[in-house]
């Protein structure tokens, strides 16, 4: 039968319909000159220097730092004074971005600043004793100056209170961050406070507004400010994970390195780890306006750190939880968890985490492969390979999952001719494709079957039909491990069996998200991007807050 060339296009919406479909960008981010209005005297001394501040940047620093001094007195006075508060902000933020703009450097050496009624200011910064705080090796742009938009970060999530919220970015490539958890390039939101000395002597430090509520000034205390979403919006914007999502899809090997935990804020051993596992043709990107929202929240703030298991998602899921357990195993070594950690899955995320709750012992291995381990012959790497995929214990530092719109039971889409059809997109991993050749030849099969004609991909471990989802499901969760279910179901409604018309997210019927025992169920008006939804976001809140 000849084959048109229709098809292909069809095949790649095909797999766009599998996950969410990005139709917008996720985030775009624009530098501007802020707008300020004054409203008091040291607000319009700001105001003038403004004006000049690109054209004589020094005459403009010095009165900025005459502006901190004059409204950090006032505010001593009077610590409920909004405006002094946000003459004070304003002039902190102008400073950062006037030692950015012009390539200052009061990080090595105090710089020297003439003061406008004469003498001068002596700009330096406070010692931090900890090595990746020396502001030296970051680029600060204060918060306000970004104009954002995106479907990601629709919604600015900040916090009022005193200091000059500013975005920092790592000057160089992070060399340790593969071994120690962290991101290549560091995002950081971070918050500038000024203090000045009876000396004239300025000292300029950035708090961390996810560790840290209040800061002292003057011998008063106040809530930090903070801007929690520009800094992620500046990520996604220069990152562009969007770009990697169906490569990582198609050609999973390609993208091998991208596969392990990361962090997007420092290890902090007193906080409670969640860790979010994105689904097919996904990132951790897609977690955005979860973590936005979470952030924003103080008690959240208190009690948690988010951390993200990235991978390619065109591996087998199977391999991706041996992968996650191998890096689970990493970070007990580099940062010994004090809690369990929540583990929250959306899609494809939550089939790997159901196998972080799991103890499979030789079931999965009899009803995948048939013949015993010690039978199987093949090369030690892929006995690894495939020892590590289908016999496990369950992880003990998951203390509570959260599934999201996750197919325990496949989906139907995996599985019909279009789902077969963009399976054959995938290109498996060299490692996966000699595994085949030496495992398929021994399976057993039972009257009737046929042996597959390859090793799975994770199209194909999305069927309803795929042998390791049929065993998978005939398997306990770990007892004394609680777990909740959110699934979307478009707002259309539906039976929740599977007669028509079936309650579904349009990719994941309910039949298929459904888990017995659950210690909650939420359905949300939502598709497939359930855990985006604001309702699934408040529910993931409301679990957390609840969660001892």
């Amino acid at each position: 039968m000849k084959i048109s060339k229709r098809p292909l296009p069809l095949l790649l919406a095909t797999i766009c319909t599998l996950t969410v479909v990005a139709c917008s960008d996720y985030s775009s981010v624009t530098l501007c000159r802020p707008k300020y209005k004054p409203v008091t005297v040291v607000g319009q001394s700001i105001a003038r220097a403004f004006e000049h501040d690109q054209s004589q940047p020094m005459v403009a620093l010095g009165e900025y730092l005459d502006a901190v001094k004059t409204s950090s007195r006032i505010l001593q006075k009077n610590p409920g004074d909004n405006h002094a508060r946000n003459d004070y902000n304003f002039a902190v933020g102008r400073i950062v971005t006037t030692i950015s703009d012009y390539k200052l450097d009061p990080w090595h050496q105090p710089l020297r600043v003439p003061a406008p009624a004469g003498g001068e200011y002596v700009l330096t910064h406070k010692l931090d004793p900890r090595p990746q705080r020396n502001p030296a090796l970051y680029d600060f742009t204060s918060a306000d100056q970004f104009d954002v938009k995106g479907k990601y970060v629709d919604q600015r999530e900040t916090k009022t209170g005193i200091g000059a919220p500013v975005v920092a970015v790592g000057r160089n490539i992070n060399q340790a961050a593969r071994n120690d958890f962290g991101m290549d390039k560091i995002y950081y939101g971070m918050t500038a406070i000024a203090r000045i000395d009876s000396a004239n002597k300025c000292y300029l430090s950035f708090e961390d507004p996810l560790s840290t509520e209040t800061v002292s000034l003057d011998g008063r205390s106040y809530p930090l400010a903070a801007d929690y979403t520009v800094p992620l919006a500046v990520m996604l914007a220069r990152e562009d994970p969007k770009k990697r999502e169906l490569a990582r899809l198609l050609d999973p090997q390609k993208y091998a390195d991208t596969a392990r935990i990361m962090r997007l804020q420092p290890y902090d051993p007193s906080k409670q780890v969640v860790l979010c596992i994105h689904g097919l043709k996904d990132t951790p990107a897609t977690w955005t306006p979860l973590l936005n929202a979470m952030r924003a929240d103080p008690q959240i703030r208190k009690r948690y750190q988010f951390w993200f298991y990235s991978y390619p998602s065109g591996y087998p899921y199977p391999y991706s939880a041996a992968i996650l357990r191998d890096q689970l195993d990493g970070i007990e070594k580099r940062y010994p968890l004090n809690q369990k950690m929540v583990v929250i899955g959306h899609s494809m995320g939550g089939m790997i985490t159901r196998l972080m709750l799991t103890d499979s012992g030789d079931t999965l291995w009899k009803s995948t492969i048939g013949k015993s381990p010690e039978s199987l012959k093949c090369s030690a790497e892929t006995r690894k390979l495939v020892t590590d995929s289908l016999i496990f214990k369950h992880r003990p530092e998951v203390g509570r999952a959260i599934f999201i719109a996750s197919p325990h039971r496949g989906s139907d889409l995996a599985s019909n001719w279009m789902g077969r059809m963009a399976s054959k997109l995938v290109k498996s991993p060299f490692t996966i494709l000699k595994a085949g050749a030496e495992v398929l030849g021994s399976i057993t099969t039972t009257q009737g079957e046929t042996i597959p004609a390859k090793m799975p991909n994770s199209v194909d471990t999305l069927s309803p039909n795929n042998r390791f989802v049929v065993a998978v499901n005939t398997l306990p969760l770990t007892k004394g491990v609680p777990y909740h279910t959110i699934m979307g179901d478009r707002g259309k409604g539906g039976n929740k069996d599977h007669t028509k018309p079936i309650s579904s997210d349009g990719i994941v019927p309910y039949w298929s998200s459904h888990l017995d025992g659950a210690k909650s169920e939420l359905i949300v008006p939502s598709g497939h991007g359930a855990h985006q939804d604001p309702q699934a976001i408040q529910e993931v809140r409301r679990i957390l807050l609840q969660s001892r």
